[in-house]
């Protein structure tokens, strides 16, 4: 009898770890479509190093100091950046979930039960009432035979990775964000000032043209055309003033805080002393948050398809239950009240309604959409690289050609105003050459913010910021 015993349950365990050899849950590897190449920087335009801009510290590449005050107040206020460390947290709770997925199921029961039984039921004859007590344990642990188990460990672990990465995508973006906005803020401070010393300007040619029409050098025509140049400027300066505040309302919310004034520096003082390098393709792997939290959602749903998988095939369960029972109280602790139970076996769905089925073909597709947003960040971080590249490239040729515009314009405004003076112009050359000088300092201060939010871009798109 034991021998034949032993036999069975050699026969029970045995033939699940044959069918095993036919199935194991598959290693993740990276599909090799996905594998970076120098293809994905479109330019040669800026110096290439194997080290790339994005390893250094946001403090090194934004060296203003009231700007590394606000981008550590936003690193530690900011609700984005709390809600996924909140995220980050509930990952970490699957993960420990995970790691007990190994060991068996334990469970204990305090139970009293009362009957009142019929005369017709089985103890009706014998007994009007019956009461039962019972103190037990059971115990359950499923072999995992087919991966099924580690593929679950492995999700959990590669959604907490997940939420690790897009919490380093946070931080990136947050750090590009304040930056951007703080230098937009610059620009507008520096376009004000342009646009209150030309109405200054605009408010004492009003008086000389006013003057010049009493001499009968112009006419009324000169006098409201000058006229209405200032209320052009005033109407131009509102809207600067306007941007401002609605730059700092949203200046505060990247901060995590109310509304408020946002104290800052000056355009003219920042000074980008980093060497812009952007290493190797390759990196980006490694450095844009984005990316890496691609792959891992990717890795995720890789081992639920293993897991999907597994289900097809049978389950090799172990339980036990055991404890004490009695239908007296006071005999509840004795040794006759004990009581176990032993049950091996093995669970193999036939037909339920094609859930397995279902469930599998779900997982697929989930994977196919996971690779292919991968792929999609890849080719998004590589545009995004490319454009900062070439709007860097772009912005500091055209502040070079807008100084020269700049310059040219400023001459021919005082030449024109000089000979409007002398009788020898025509006041709408001096017009159109006021118009032009205020339009071209405008166009410049924009040119070298396009320069700063180029290099912010291209810190963020190299993967720069949550270091």
């Amino acid at each position: 009898m034991k021998s034949s015993r032993i036999i069975k349950y050699l026969f029970i365990v045995s033939v699940p770890l044959l069918l095993a050899s036919c199935f194991a849950a598959k290693d993740y590897v990276r599909p090799q479509e996905e594998v970076v190449t120098a293809d994905y920087y479109r330019t040669d335009q800026l110096s290439k190093d194997s080290v790339s801009i994005a390893a250094i510290s946001w403090k090194e590449l934004f060296t203003d100091p009231v700007l590394q005050t606000y981008i550590e107040e936003g690193l530690a206020n900011n609700i984005d950046i709390r809600i996924a460390i909140q995220q980050i947290l509930i990952s970490e709770a699957y993960v420990k979930q995970g790691k007990l997925g190994y060991y068996p199921t334990l469970d204990a029961t305090a139970q009293y039960i009362h009957s009142e039984l019929s005369s017709n039921s089985q103890f009706g004859g014998q007994f009007d009432k019956l009461d039962q007590y019972q103190l037990s344990g059971g115990l359950s642990w499923e072999a995992d035979i087919w991966g099924k188990i580690r593929s679950n460990q492995r999700a959990f672990q590669a959604s907490y990775l997940q939420t690790i990465a897009a919490h380093k995508a946070v931080k990136s973006r947050l750090v590009a964000n304040i930056a951007s906005t703080y230098y937009q803020l610059l620009a507008l401070d520096e376009q004000i000032q342009i646009t209150e010393e030309t109405i200054t300007t605009r408010e004492n040619g009003l008086k000389t043209t006013q003057a010049l029409k009493e001499a009968g050098n112009v006419t009324e025509v000169g006098v409201k055309q000058t006229e209405a140049q200032l209320y052009n400027a005033q109407g131009l300066l509102i809207d600067l003033k306007n941007n401002v505040r609605l730059l700092e309302n949203s200046m505060s919310i990247l901060l995590g805080s109310d509304s408020r004034t946002i104290l800052r520096g000056s355009l003219e003082n920042q000074r980008i002393t980093t060497t812009l390098t952007t290493g190797v393709p390759s990196q980006l792997l490694a450095n844009r948050p984005d990316v890496m939290s691609a792959e891992y959602r990717l890795i995720n749903a890789f081992e639920l398809t293993n897991v999907a998988r597994s289900n097809f095939y049978p389950s090799l369960t172990l339980s036990a239950n055991g404890g004490l029972q009695s239908l007296d109280f006071d005999k509840l602790l004795s040794s006759t009240s004990l009581f176990a139970t032993v049950i091996g076996g093995l669970t193999q769905p036939i037909f339920n309604g094609r859930k397995i089925r279902t469930a599998y073909e779900v997982s697929q597709a989930k994977q196919e959409q996971a690779k292919l947003s991968f792929k999609f960040s890849l080719l998004n971080a590589g545009k995004e690289v490319s454009d900062a590249l070439y709007s860097f490239n772009a912005a500091t040729e055209k502040i070079t050609i807008k100084e020269k515009e700049f310059n040219a314009y400023d001459l021919a405004t005082s030449y024109s105003e000089e000979l409007l003076d002398n009788g020898l112009a025509n006041y709408l050359e001096v017009l159109r050459a006021r118009e032009n000088a205020l339009n071209s300092s405008l166009d410049l201060v924009n040119s070298k913010n396009n320069q700063l939010q180029a290099v912010v871009d291209l810190y963020e798109a190299l993967g720069g910021g949550w270091q």
